[in-house]
């Protein structure tokens, strides 16, 4: 027999005696008078003499060790990410009560009802006056509750993980805490929260494939969205001139230490603003969030540390100047050559070339929070021109330890002009771009009512989270990440090439 299939027969066969005793192996209700994180917060610095008033609590939680000696024992109860230690006495509980005790194993769910007092040694426990079962556990929990080493395991039984590693919570405490502070930063602002469709005639607002599904009463294809941006600036035309989204968008791409595909994005639009504004703004959001979520607006990542508190601005032109990496370094007015570009790239236009050669020259080495500004027409098909280089709109990206983290632009409000640039689109899809938007007409309808000026951004709540927590994937913040189905190989060695080593080396 397997060693899995005996110990699986040995725990049903403690769970028939523990009903036997007259408890229930899967309990009902219980009602605890507190918490163990809250019992350590407020008696974990009483003194034994603090603690000789009899203090009575009730608590709950699954069983971390179990430390059984003669006739009493101790064992640990971890609940919320916190533990307290247990004090069992034979001649303290009932005689059920305590064979129950005897048929506990580690990873059981069980309540205590008892007082507080101090070791010998000075830890705070509970001393047991009655034991109430919950849960049996049937399967073998890891053997060390430092973590699981193995990361698939990790990521597709997340409940495991969480167990294993109670500090793991601390991740999706401060991803709570990230998406609360920039809602209210937002709402103190004026902007109003509002939800649009996740499933779109149309996918639009990004170039980036979709995810295709199908609506059988209406017998039509529909697109998982790919970003909320065309409803959210319809809004903006019905009148709702500060407005946002905490979305969750599906792009049909890779997977990698950066992207899942799923993910969630805040998107924001104000009207009457333009980018430069909505630099000064996005600086303020990031650095409040640091500061409402760590405590601090300085965090280390990944072996470096990272300021909040300041962001740098280059044009993209300037960047290359600016972190070009070796000695020869370009002037501004190579980068403005044409021929340069094209001579340091495989791309077939200058502005494909100039984005091609920051993404792979310049983009992994923006540690501190960057601002880079001014792109392409080309590669911008919702942006506004720039009045004096109408080849480039005013747009700008947020860098951070060498991820995008944001995406900002002054809407471009001019519906014939944005029916030139779909068409565009159109065209490069055509030749083969199957990320290339589509055109969407009743948007541009929308637009011929009149669209204030106005600028929006994106922030991606799964990147910023990784900064603040210091995670190296971003499948350490998401709670159940997209795998391969189970029982495929090759799923870690496929993401190793990927898992962010190529950042820490630089």
């Amino acid at each position: 027999m397997a060693l899995e299939d005996e110990l699986l027969g040995h725990r049903y066969e403690r769970a028939a005696r523990i009903r036997e005793l007259g408890y229930e192996p899967y309990g009902h209700a219980f009602t605890y008078t507190h918490t163990i994180p809250a019992i350590l917060s407020t008696y974990g610095r009483r003194t034994a003499e603090e603690l000789a008033d009899r203090i009575e609590v009730q608590v709950a939680g699954r069983i971390q060790t179990i430390r059984r000696m003669g006739k009493a024992g101790f064992l640990n109860l971890i609940q919320g990410g916190s533990k307290i230690q247990v004090y069992i006495k034979k001649d303290a509980v009932n005689e059920s009560n305590y064979k129950l005790y005897e048929l506990l194993d580690i990873g059981d769910i069980i309540a205590v009802r008892g007082y507080l007092f101090r070791t010998k040694t000075g830890e705070l426990t509970i001393h047991a006056d009655e034991l109430f079962f919950l849960s049996k556990i049937l399967l073998a929990l890891p053997e060390k509750w430092h973590g699981l080493e193995d990361v698939e395991i990790r990521y597709r039984q997340r409940y495991l993980d969480l167990i294993a590693t109670p500090e793991l919570r601390n991740v999706f405490t401060t991803r709570a805490k990230i998406i609360t502070s920039l809602r209210r930063q937002l709402d103190e602002r004026g902007f109003l929260e509002v939800e649009t469709p996740m499933m779109q005639p149309l996918h639009g607002g990004a170039v980036a494939r979709p995810f295709v599904t199908h609506h059988n009463a209406l017998d039509m294809d529909l697109y998982l969205r790919i970003a909320p941006e065309l409803y959210l600036k319809r809004l903006l035309v019905g009148g709702i001139e500060r407005v946002y989204e905490i979305n969750r968008n599906f792009r049909n791409e890779g997977l990698g230490w950066r992207w899942n595909p799923e993910f969630t994005m805040l998107e924001f639009y104000q009207a009457y603003a333009d980018y430069r504004i909505l630099m000064d703004l996005s600086i303020e959001l990031l650095h409040q969030t640091a500061i409402d979520a760590t405590g601090s607006a300085t965090v280390p990542y990944q072996g470096r540390t990272i300021d909040f508190s300041h962001c740098r601005r280059y044009s993209m032109r300037e960047s290359l100047v600016e972190f070009w990496p070796s000695n020869d370094k370009p002037n501004l007015e190579n980068v403005k050559d044409p021929e340069w570009l094209l001579g340091h790239s495989k791309e077939t236009t200058p502005a494909l070339a100039l984005v091609d050669i920051f993404e792979r020259c310049i983009e992994s080495q923006l540690v501190e929070p960057t601002i880079i500004y001014d792109y392409p027409a080309e590669i911008s098909p919702l942006s506004k021109n720039k009045s004096d280089e109408p080849e480039f709109v005013e747009r700008f990206e947020i860098y951070i330890a060498g991820m995008e983290i944001g995406n900002a632009f002054t809407e471009l409000n001019d519906p014939q002009e944005q029916r030139r640039r779909f068409e565009l689109q159109i065209a490069r899809k055509a030749s083969g771009d199957e990320e290339a938007h589509v055109m969407d007409e009743d948007y541009i309808r929308a637009l011929s009512y009149g669209m204030p000026p106005a600028a929006g951004e994106g922030v991606g709540i799964d990147r910023l989270t990784m900064l603040l927590t210091d995670s190296r994937t971003i499948r350490d913040v998401i709670l159940f990440p997209l795998l391969r189905p189970e029982g495929e190989i090759g799923l870690v060695e496929r993401f190793r090439e990927l898992d962010g080593s190529e950042f820490r080396t630089k």
